[in-house]
């Protein structure tokens, strides 16, 4: 099997993930999973794909990860892994469809608009 190269994205994270055969390491911008995310909630996040479709120790993961925060990132990084895993195997799409892991989730920040202090709350209203 040759490297598989899928991108994902989460608000204004992405992360672009190269899956192989291997023993289930997950390498982040050069660090160990537990290094780069060491909330286990987030690890969870990042290994949910694999989980769900029982492939947990069966590939390995080389990501790079720009932009966002660490929640964006993890989410991107899922996101990465699953069509990465859909592109190996297309059975895997019906285990992971039903729990959203092969939706892009499309929300993003709204942007400021010019005479407001943020991008919906307005100044204080002055009668007088």
């Amino acid at each position: 099997m040759e490297v598989t190269n899928t991108t994902g994205r989460r608000k204004a994270a992405i992360a672009r993930v190269y899956l192989s055969e291997g023993t289930g390491v997950i390498t982040i911008n050069k660090k160990p999973l537990e290094v780069y995310f060491p909330s286990k909630v987030l690890q969870y996040i990042v290994k949910q794909a694999f989980l769900l479709s029982g492939n947990d120790s069966k590939f390995d993961v080389k990501a790079t990860l720009v932009g966002g925060g660490i929640t964006g990132q993890a989410e991107a990084l899922r996101l990465g892994i699953s069509r990465a895993l859909v592109e190996v195997n297309p059975e895997i799409r019906a285990m992971l469809k039903p729990f959203g892991l092969m939706t892009r989730d499309p929300r993003e920040v709204e942007r400021k608009k010019p005479g407001q202090p943020k991008a919906r709350k307005r100044f204080q209203f002055s009668k007088r």
